[in-house]
């Protein structure tokens, strides 16, 4: 049994602002309003007989959407980003006590309130990749509560038409 929920009408939405380095028409700061789209496999199971409460699914992806929206997110293990003040070792922890994130891409040098950012573990801070994020984040919280589910899908879409699924069977 599958069950689907579908971003746009669900309202799992954020809008957040990203580069792609070095991509010609992506290497510059500019947004997305995206919407999260989630397909969970299983059997059903419990008093109900539901595969997972449709509730519960909604409520954590609402969650890492709200952590998103309107920010400038920003992957800290891209190869092109050089953060000001780093050696070679970068974690989220490095990044704890500072007021601003500084960081150069070629020769464009940023400096941006830290409140204004979300540093992301990823490398790129693309459709796929912010796929795989919520969908670890997501069978993480699902699972956490209990629910034998099989597999988890999640699609970031950038717009009507275009984004990126991924899936994790458990």
């Amino acid at each position: 049994m599958k069950i689907i929920i579908n971003g746009i009408n669900a309202n799992l939405r954020f809008s957040s602002a990203h580069i792609i380095p070095n991509h010609d028409f992506c290497g510059y700061i500019h947004g997305h309003s995206y919407f999260v789209d989630v397909e969970i496999e299983g059997e059903q199971s419990g008093s109900f007989d539901f595969v997972v409460d449709f509730k519960d699914v909604k409520d954590s992806v609402a969650k890492i959407c709200e952590k998103l929206d309107h920010r400038l997110l920003i992957p800290i293990f891209n190869k092109e980003i050089k953060f000001k003040s780093i050696d070679e070792s970068i974690d989220l922890d490095f990044f704890k006590n500072k007021e601003y994130i500084e960081f150069k891409i070629q020769e464009k040098e940023y400096k941006i309130p830290k409140t204004d950012t979300l540093l992301l573990p990823l490398k790129h801070s693309s459709a796929e990749e912010l796929a795989k994020y919520f969908t670890e984040h997501l069978s993480n919280d699902i699972i956490s509560k209990g629910w034998n589910v099989s597999s988890i899908s999640t699609g970031v879409n950038e717009g009507i038409g275009q984004g990126a699924f991924f899936k994790k069977v458990l």
